[in-house]
Formats: C-alpha cells, structure tokens, sequence
C-alpha cells in the first residue's frame, strides 16, 4: 500500500509538471503572437503542449487505474522545481533567445522531474517503461530547444 501511495504521488507529481509545462508554452506562444516575432516557433511550441497533454492522459490513465483521482491545476508542491513558473513569469519583453532560454529552463525542470521518478524503485516496470519513453522525448524536446536558442541571434 505504502509503494502505492508513493507510486501515486509521483505520477500526480509528473501530471502537474506537465501543466506547467504546457501553460509555460502556452504563454511563449502568447509572447510570439504580441511581439509578431519568430512565427516559425509556433509550431514547436504546439507539438510540446500536445506532446504534455498526451503525457498527461497516459499518467492519468495509471493513476485511475490505481483507483484514485487525478490531480488538476498546476504544480504548488516545493518538491517540484519551479521552473517552469519562473518561464510564465518572465517572458514580457523578452527577445527570441531570452524566451527560448526560460524556456530551455523550463525543460531542465520536467527532465528533473521524470529522472526523480525514474529513480526511484517503487513504480512498477511497465510504469517505468511509459515514464522512459516520454523522457526520451523530453530530452529531445529539450535539445531542440537548446539547438533554436542558440541559433537565435
């Protein structure tokens, strides 16, 4: 019951992050939109929301099957890094490498996140294997926008 419980509070851990993370794109793509600057983010920025919402369903898939409710909102836990936050905070007035910076940061913060998870020896390995796999994709996420901010002058 114990490693249930924990097991839980991870994978709410990881939905919340996933807010987070999507409201971050959501406000670069707010900041894109006003500044009439490098449209040709948009498109990224949209796959990583989808990419979150799709994280998101398959977490919260496991924790109704482990018979609880999902949690909403965004991440308020002191356990999570606030990154993500500091990215909606930050983006008014900002340039193109200013924002894809935070947002850099931003993704630091969810890898952060699923590496504590992964790390830890209570999630069963099918769990396991879902959380892997979306890393992956995290950290390509995250290299891609390391790649633009630096091509962005």
């Amino acid at each position: 019951m114990e490693n249930t419980e924990k097991t839980l509070e991870m994978l709410n851990d990881l939905v919340l992050i996933n807010n987070d993370r999507i409201e971050g794109y959501e406000r670069a793509l707010k900041e894109l939109k006003e500044s009439g600057e490098h449209a040709e983010l948009e498109p990224t920025f949209l796959h990583y929301i989808d990419d979150s919402r799709r994280y998101k369903m398959e977490i919260a898939t496991e924790i109704q099957v482990l018979g609880k409710d999902v949690e909403q909102g965004t991440s308020i836990s002191g356990k999570l890094h606030r990154a993500w936050i500091a990215v909606k905070e930050t983006f008014t007035g900002h340039d193109a490498h200013d924002l894809l910076e935070e947002c850099e940061r931003g993704e630091d913060a969810i890898r952060n996140t699923y590496e504590e998870a992964l790390g830890d020896d209570v999630l069963p390995a099918y769990i396991i294997d879902m959380l892997d796999g979306q890393m992956q994709e995290i950290i390509e996420a995250h290299d891609e926008i390391k790649s633009l901010r630096d091509s962005v002058h």
